[in-house]
């Protein structure tokens, strides 16, 4: 899953611009572990997902993203559906009016294969899913439907960066999923994580969200997003990567994306132990639409290079560069007057842990959205206003 964008800027060293903040390619180390990308699903016992780092890794002993990748097992025999008569407003009901818009998605090429999961976006045909699903692995895409039918499809943009795709069917007969507000989502709500975990198509499952705002660092070193994650205890497994994760109206208020991993374990290894994690629709709405819209998306940013080997509460801007300055020249935190060395304490209101705590709340705002930070500054603490900017586009 994605992030650093590597820059061709004239600051000196290999740099990427990752959402609000520059940090040196690579970012923070990732814990131990295989890299990879992870895919949808696939086989239950071979699977190839992401390495993935959350600010709750020394505890969980990292992510790992919700999917599997290299083929399925055969064809897996579809669910048969039983009476859909059941009350309003219950599991049954909701997943019957559900599942007619959630989607398998089965990628192919370059020697690879994938599969995972996906709902219908809007009255266009549009598809969303996570860019880790289908990035990597040609141009052979297919959106499967809960009867069974094929439709070709082709990717309209993907965003490594919120871990986000969209995927274009060419079908206006396709009935879209509502989208809900993930933004009045609170702890305790129920919610029905829906996709194809381990490649069988129209699972339903069901939890609460465990947590809101939960920052989750995914991917590897290269491709890195950063999500301010609803946590759920709805059994999210490989292959749930981009289906969606809906409140008890069937609304969709976010998209299966990660799942944490025991200590120690493999990622061969991974499966739930009811701690998932969604992006919010909140952003779905706002990236896919850009998408479908331009092709691409928009990452906001401050404009400083982090100290990724600071140690202590908070973000340290560095202390100088040698091949140019740590605030970038006219760039919201230069207009803000920030300065080498600040210490940045809060961002909008909520505390900062650290680089990617930071980078994380940065990536939830948007291009223009005016934010105040607190900072602290030769040992006393200065309040800064800011606007945040676009990061500048790869070359």
């Amino acid at each position: 899953m994605p992030a650093a964008v590597p820059d061709s800027q004239p600051y000196g060293q290999a740099q990427a611009w990752t959402s609000g903040s520059w940090t040196p390619d690579g970012g923070v180390p990732l814990p131990a572990g295989p890299p990879g990308r992870a895919r949808g699903p696939g086989w239950p016992a071979v699977i190839s997902v992401a390495v993935v780092t959350g600010l709750i890794a020394a505890l969980l002993g990292g992510l790992v993203g919700a999917g599997l990748r290299d083929g399925l097992p055969g064809v897996l025999p579809s669910a048969q559906s039983g009476s859909t008569v059941r009350p309003e407003g219950s599991i049954a009901r909701i997943a019957a009016d559900a599942l007619p818009s959630i989607v398998t998605i089965r990628a192919a090429g370059n020697g690879e294969s994938a599969t995972g999961s996906g709902f219908v976006y809007d009255n266009a045909g549009h598809v969303v899913t996570n860019n880790h699903v289908v990035e990597g692995v040609g141009e052979d895409i297919q959106v499967v439907l809960s009867s069974g039918e094929r439709i070709e499809a082709s990717v309209v943009g993907t965003d490594d960066a919120y871990d986000i795709a969209v995927l274009a069917t060419g079908r206006t007969n396709l009935r879209a999923l509502p989208i809900g507000d993930s933004e009045t989502v609170v702890v305790g709500d129920p919610v029905l994580a829906v996709g194809a975990p381990l490649g069988l198509s129209s699972t339903v499952t069901s939890g609460i969200v465990s947590a809101v705002d939960r920052p989750v660092v995914a991917g590897d070193a290269s491709t890195r997003s950063y999500i301010n994650a609803i946590q759920t205890d709805a059994a999210i497994n490989p292959g749930n990567s981009g289906g969606p994760l809906l409140d008890a109206a069937g609304r969709v208020i976010g998209m299966n994306s990660a799942i944490a991993a025991p200590p120690g374990s493999s990622p061969g290894s991974s499966g739930n132990i009811g701690l998932g994690f969604a992006i919010p629709s909140a952003q779905i709405v706002k990236t896919a639409g850009q998408l479908i819209s331009k092709g691409s998306a928009e990452h906001p940013v401050i404009g400083v290079l982090l100290d990724e080997n600071y140690v202590g509460q908070g973000a340290k801007v560095r202390e100088s560069e040698a091949n140019g300055d740590p605030v970038v020249d006219n760039g919201p935190a230069d207009q803000a007057g920030m300065q080498p060395g600040d210490v940045i304490l809060s961002f909008d209101g909520r505390q900062i842990t650290d680089a990617d705590d930071l980078i994380v709340a940065i990536r939830a705002k948007s291009v223009g959205d005016s934010v105040r930070m607190t900072v602290r500054r030769d040992g006393r603490t200065v309040d800064v206003t800011m606007t945040l900017q676009a990061a500048p586009k790869k070359n």
